[in-house]
């Protein structure tokens, strides 16, 4: 179907948030985003709609040489439609194993949303036939039902949203639009590269499947919605078993045990776009969930994927980084000159504070040291408690194995004092109601 400004008056009132506050176009210089551009020019030149402030973005990747054309005609584009314009600048670092494509993704929408303000909704230019190519793509990669879910219309996202407005035109509508106007635009040279995927299903093999089947761009996007409504029943499924899962900050293991094989994985998927970036492939989270529910108690298996890890620990499953935090050296603590000891990265800060009952200040001092576990140490944790070892406090307390080695020992000496906030050394206290010292430890991370 042609495309006008009042088509996409239609789709704007349907979807944009009622909360929005601003509209950032992320603008490339071609064709579909300066249709775009163009048409909500046009809306806000007539009065039509919402009349909400807008502006444009352009991600400048610096990885071809027609990166100065794109912002040249960028800039000429918001120039000609009183629209401001903002450059950014994101290099891409390829990491091994990933596409310069999906790395220049990655990398472009980070730059996005770092840029866009609170109540913005980013628009992008993404349109039908981007919508059946990703379809495509997704079944040929394998893709469960958020992937072929492919694009969504709406989402949150940032500190805003993101609308992509355009699903329901295809690129010759676009340009027919755009031809209509003489705006200038410029056509990416990676878009001939057949070495991409996208590329080489838009270029080579679309054309074909068009021949053959003309819907086909259509009967994607319907097959792209029904998936997506599947997958918001499997969501609210998720989100009614987790109310029982949850425990904290986990997952409590004897109730994923009760649930059917696809409820367990759906719900796990689920807790893990709350908590990561990535997700484990399908064949390791069922590998992971296998090796977490059929653990004895003794065990503590551990399954690591990109920066993320699962563990369990007493019946519980934990997601976190897949190098927790430590402490580095020994650090040199003068307290009483300095209140604050910073402990390093992900790690917090402690606090010297006064407080009855604590540390017997005459008998501190005026240097303290603070260091990592080193193994074996012993504290007195109460006046009528036996002395202990630190590990068997920590397995009391139920103190995450794999973050006992953050936990910062507060020592006088070779003499261990107090451990983070958790303990103080009884022999070194004075009598409750006495002033003496204790700690704070600030921004700690979640280590029980």
């Amino acid at each position: 179907m042609s495309f006008s400004p009042s088509d996409l008056t239609k789709v704007l009132e349907s979807h944009l948030p009622l909360e929005a506050e601003g509209l950032v176009l992320a603008l490339s210089g071609g064709v579909d985003s300066g249709a775009l551009l163009a048409a909500l020019v046009q809306l806000r030149d007539a009065g039509r709609g919402r009349q909400l402030p807008l502006r444009a973005v352009h991600v400048d990747h610096g990885l071809q040489a027609a990166a100065a054309e794109f912002r040249d005609v960028c800039r000429r584009q918001c120039e000609l439609l009183d629209v401001p314009l903002k450059v950014l600048v994101a290099h891409v670092v390829k990491p091994a194993g990933a596409s310069i494509e999906a790395a220049a993704r990655d990398v472009r929408y980070a730059a996005l949303a770092a840029d866009l303000g609170p109540g913005e909704c980013l628009l992008t230019a993404h349109h039908g036939d981007d919508q059946a190519e990703t379809v495509l793509l997704q079944a040929l990669r394998g893709a469960g039902i958020k992937g072929l879910a492919s694009m969504p219309l709406r989402r949150s996202w940032g500190r805003g949203w993101h609308l992509r407005p355009l699903l329901a035109w295809r690129r010759a509508d676009l340009r027919a639009y755009v031809a209509t106007l003489g705006l200038a635009t410029v056509s990416d040279p990676m878009n001939g590269d057949g070495r991409f995927d996208r590329v080489y299903l838009r270029r080579d093999l679309w054309p074909l499947i068009e021949a053959r089947w003309p819907g086909a761009s259509s009967a994607l996007a319907r097959t792209a919605a029904h998936a997506a409504e599947a997958q918001e029943l499997l969501d609210a499924i998720a989100d009614a078993d987790l109310v029982s899962l949850r425990d904290g900050e986990a997952l409590r293991l004897p109730r994923l045990r009760a649930l059917a094989p696809a409820r367990r994985i759906n719900a796990v998927r689920r807790w893990l776009r709350e908590r990561t970036a990535t997700l484990p492939p399908t064949a390791r989270l069922i590998e992971a969930l296998r090796q977490m529910l059929e653990a004895d108690g003794h065990q503590a298996p551990a399954i690591v994927w990109d920066a993320y890890a699962l563990r369990r620990y007493r019946e519980r499953i934990f997601q976190g980084v897949a190098e927790p935090p430590r402490l580095d050296a020994a650090q040199a603590w003068p307290w009483r000159a300095q209140a604050t000891l910073e402990l390093g990265s992900g790690l917090g800060s402690l606090r010297a504070v006064h407080r009855p009952g604590g540390l017997a200040l005459a008998r501190l001092p005026d240097t303290l040291s603070v260091r990592a576990r080193a193994g074996g140490e012993v504290l007195k944790p109460a006046k009528r408690a036996a002395t202990r070892s630190v590990q068997h406090l920590c397995q009391d307390l139920g103190v995450l194995p794999w973050m006992r080695d953050a936990l910062p020992f507060i020592c006088s000496g070779g003499e261990l004092l107090g451990i983070g906030d958790l303990w103080l050394d009884a022999r070194w206290c004075v009598r409750a109601g006495e002033p003496g010292l204790a700690f704070q430890w600030e921004g700690a991370p979640n280590f029980v």
